[in-house]
């Protein structure tokens, strides 16, 4: 971080010893090691925080674009449905179409076969001439 090599810090040292004095310096460097610690965790601490926006901020991109795409196919959701509602309703009128036709036709043909049974069914009618030549050869 600050780039301090082996000699800097031994330069350090050697005027902290002569500046302090040897009786201070051990409780003196046991309070730096505490504060670079503590420093250190605040860092720590620090750079987490960071991290988890980041990885929250990248979660609400994947969550908006997730809501984009399903947005997406609500609406294709929607044409399909619309479409397929409108293939049905015309199905059912051109199935109801063809049901009166087959219906009328097949009323036309049977009123048609039925004048034909008619026809074959009715006996020859006699002439009245017929039944009084009948009744006098009777009586």
């Amino acid at each position: 971080m600050f780039d301090i090599g082996f000699w800097e810090l031994s330069l350090i040292g050697v005027v902290a010893l002569l500046v302090i004095g040897p009786d201070r310096l051990p409780g003196l460097a046991r309070k730096a090691g505490i504060l670079t610690g503590k420093a250190r965790r605040l860092v720590q601490s620090v750079r987490e925080d960071i991290d988890r926006e980041l990885a929250a901020d990248e979660l609400r991109k994947v969550i908006a674009k997730h809501k984009e795409s399903a947005s997406a196919f609500d609406i294709l959701d929607e044409d399909t449905r619309e479409s397929i509602s409108g293939s049905v309703a015309a199905a059912k009128q051109n199935l109801s179409e063809a049901r009166k036709e087959y219906l009328l036709k097949s009323s036309d043909s049977e009123s048609a076969e039925s004048d034909k049974s008619d026809i074959n069914e009715t006996p020859p009618e006699t002439t009245s001439t017929d039944d009084e030549q009948q009744q006098k050869r009777i009586s």
